[in-house]
């Protein structure tokens, strides 16, 4: 309460969000708004993917209590150097197994725990999906929040100049004008190792990475070369809407329970293209997303899919824990 107004201070990002789940707010008079642009993030991870590993590398050494990454021993409790206990904080925070602070969140002790954890060495595709959602909701790595739930609605196939000049304007547009074209090309470089298949890479990359990248299993990024209008061979990439098979339908439902924006009732356009929606975040076509609502409706009798004159809806009688979801998925 600020001078009598009741005071709502929300990120730019996702205001698209806020209005359609909080729109009659705006009918009461003695509601103030406030916008708050929220800084994007294109560094911290010292050109280094997130390698399969790392993780639960870091999730055990934060477990331990004993030290934090600023420590000088941390590169021998780690076994790396000291660039690379840099980037595994990073990717430890924008993953959302530990907060700023160091602490650890509900998702790295339920994954990562050696007795209670789901799957604390990630041999399950399920994880993997599950850490891709995770690290788009956290926004600390602003590439892949912006790519999924922004670029990608009107570009599905780009190239590295296209993406770039989008990331700039979104600087622009959110009054950064302190990070350069630089650092958000390392940052683009990054993110298209974490996603792309080895084999169609045209270039030298150290050989561990070839088989360490988190997400290549994911399949969700491809690569291509086409001769521009000057003649020159352009490398382009890939991510199109699909129906993602391995994409386990209780992962689609434990996203859908994480998103505080949605009610009991949720319609089939808001899953599919909504800020952090799953068909945003896991690149679903239409079909994808309609197999897995199938596939949540044929198992948990109180949720529910309804179309009736054009408008097509899930729809909760009551809502599930989320974890409880996830018990089930990898206990099955």
């Amino acid at each position: 309460m600020v001078g009598g107004f009741n005071v709502h201070v929300i990120s730019f990002r996702r205001l698209s969000l806020f209005i359609h789940n909080q729109f009659r707010l705006f009918h009461r008079p003695y509601i103030k708004v406030t916008f708050v642009f929220m800084k994007f993030q294109f560094s911290g991870h010292d050109s280094f993917i997130c390698k399969h590993f790392w993780l639960k590398k870091g999730f055990d050494f934060l477990i331990k209590g004993e030290r934090n990454f600023n420590d000088e021993l941390a590169v021998v409790d780690l076994g790396v150097g000291k660039n690379m206990v840099t980037a595994i904080s990073y990717w430890l925070k924008a993953y959302g197994i530990c907060n700023q602070s160091n602490e650890i969140t509900a998702l790295g002790l339920n994954l990562f725990n050696d007795k209670t954890g789901y799957d604390p060495y990630l041999e399950n595709l399920g994880s993997i999906w599950l850490l891709h959602y995770s690290l788009i909701k956290s926004e600390k790595a602003s590439i892949y929040h912006l790519f999924f739930n922004e670029f990608k609605r009107d570009k599905f196939q780009f190239t590295r100049e296209q993406l770039l000049n989008f990331l700039l304007r979104k600087l622009e547009g959110n009054q950064q004008n302190n990070v350069n074209a630089n650092t958000i090309n390392t940052d683009i470089s990054v993110f298209i190792r974490n996603y792309l298949k080895s084999g169609f890479r045209h270039r030298k990359i150290d050989i561990e990475d070839e088989f360490s990248n988190l997400f290549v299993d994911l399949e969700m990024m491809e690569s291509y070369q086409s001769e521009n209008a000057e003649e020159k061979m352009v490398e382009w990439y890939k991510v199109e809407n699909d129906i993602r098979v391995d994409l386990p339908s209780e992962v689609v439902l434990f996203t859908i329970l994480d998103n505080d924006g949605y009610g009991n009732s949720i319609s089939f356009k808001e899953l599919l293209v909504g800020v952090n929606s799953p068909g945003a975040v896991f690149a679903l076509s239409d079909e994808g997303l309609f197999n897995k609502i199938e596939q949540i409706q044929a198992t948990y009798p109180d949720i529910t899919y309804t179309e009736s004159a054009g408008v097509r809806e899930l729809q909760f009688k009551s809502k599930p824990d989320k974890w409880k979801i996830l018990h089930e998925y990898y206990n099955n």
